[in-house]
């Protein structure tokens, strides 16, 4: 691995699995330290403990705004500035049409789209002080086209998409780039339940349900194979080093050409 990140400092939510987990170890192999939360902590700690002295796992949960706030100010107390943020953590929601609840709305809100709001609020201070950084939110194309996720899921990811570059146009004058990334059709937990779900499988069940996932997302895309959490990883190293530098307010869309597949309507396709 090369140093395209040496001696920058990050903060990865989500960070116990999946795209954040694949994130904090190219990150740390391309020279960042690397600060990853999430809320399995025996997950988390082992990560830690797999990456070395440049990773620090911190017991967060993003519905909480104290623990958002404690995850970056922990990165600037032990590695002394905050350079990347990347907002990774997230879940499914239900919110169907004709039966969608307020609570649906509310949790939807808070893990999706206040989480980010936030993380970019409080990464703000640090990176003026750090002459400049890079933040990434992970939405998705759920975003950008029909029947990519449930509708609140949808919703919520399209407004985290145009809250992102309306951030960008505003901080970019401090140095700081605010991009987001959308993926496709990633083999993650998130597609059987999420990474809470996950937690409580055994490896042998994960490895079951991760292997017919793999399968059944590689005929979804015309590139016949399913995207990987490293796929997004490497796109958010991009996004993060100075290769991106230019880069601010852009909605890069990682998906092996998964959208390109809906841009026309058909009988079967209508709401």
């Amino acid at each position: 691995m090369g140093q395209r990140l040496q001696d920058k400092v990050a903060v990865i939510t989500g960070g116990t699995s999946g795209i954040g987990a694949a994130t904090a170890e190219l990150f740390v192999a391309e020279g960042a330290k690397v600060v990853l939360t999430g809320r399995s902590r025996e997950k988390g700690s082992a990560l830690a403990d797999q990456l070395g002295p440049n990773a620090i796992y911190h017991e967060s949960d993003v519905m909480n705004e104290a623990d958002i706030n404690a995850s970056i100010d922990l990165a600037v107390e032990r590695f002394g500035s905050l350079d990347i943020l990347f907002n990774n953590a997230g879940g499914p929601t239900r919110g169907p049409f004709d039966s969608i609840t307020s609570e649906d709305i509310d949790y939807g809100v808070h893990l999706l789209l206040r989480s980010a709001m936030l993380g970019i609020r409080y990464a703000i201070e640090p990176m003026k002080a750090a002459g400049g950084g890079s933040i990434i939110n992970n939405s998705s194309i759920a975003a950008i086209r029909y029947r990519q996720g449930d509708p609140l899921y949808s919703a919520l990811k399209a407004a985290m998409t145009h809250y992102s570059k309306l951030a960008g146009v505003e901080l970019g004058r401090y140095g700081i780039r605010v991009n987001v990334i959308s993926p496709g059709a990633i083999a993650t937990p998130i597609f059987y339940g999420g990474s809470a779900r996950a937690n409580t499988l055994s490896d042998e069940e994960n490895a079951r349900k991760m292997a017919k996932l793999t399968y059944n997302l590689s005929r979804a895309t015309p590139m016949t194979r399913a995207g990987l959490s490293e796929d997004i990883a490497e796109a958010a190293l991009y996004l993060a080093s100075d290769a991106g530098r230019f880069v601010n307010s852009h909605d890069l869309v990682v998906d092996g050409g998964r959208t390109s597949m809906f841009n026309e309507w058909h009988d079967d396709d209508r709401p």
